[in-house]
C-alpha cells in the first residue's frame, strides 16, 4: 500500500475491521520511507498469490465491471 494512490489505499482499509485497519495505518506510519523496487516486489508477489488463489477458486477477481453476490 505504500505506493499505491489514496483511493486504492482507502477501498482496502475500507474493507478490513476497524482493529486491522487501524493496525495497519500504524505499521504503514511507523515504516517510513520504502524503495520503489521493494514496493514492486511485494505487490507482484501479492498479485501472483491472488491469481493462485482464483485459478484455486478461492477468491473472485473483479474488475470487468461485472457485479457479484
Amino acid at each position: 500500500l505504500k505506493g499505491c494512490d489514496e483511493a486504492l489505499r482507502e477501498k482496502f482499509i475500507n474493507n478490513l475491521s476497524k482493529r486491522a485497519a487501524e493496525m495497519l495505518m500504524d505499521d504503514l506510519e511507523t515504516l517510513g520511507p520504502v524503495r520503489v523496487s521493494e514496493v514492486e516486489s511485494a505487490q507482484k508477489e501479492i498479485l501472483s498469490a491472488a491469481r493462485r488463489l482464483a485459478d484455486e477458486g478461492t477468491i473472485m477477481l473483479g474488475g470487468s465491471g461485472e457485479e457479484y453476490i
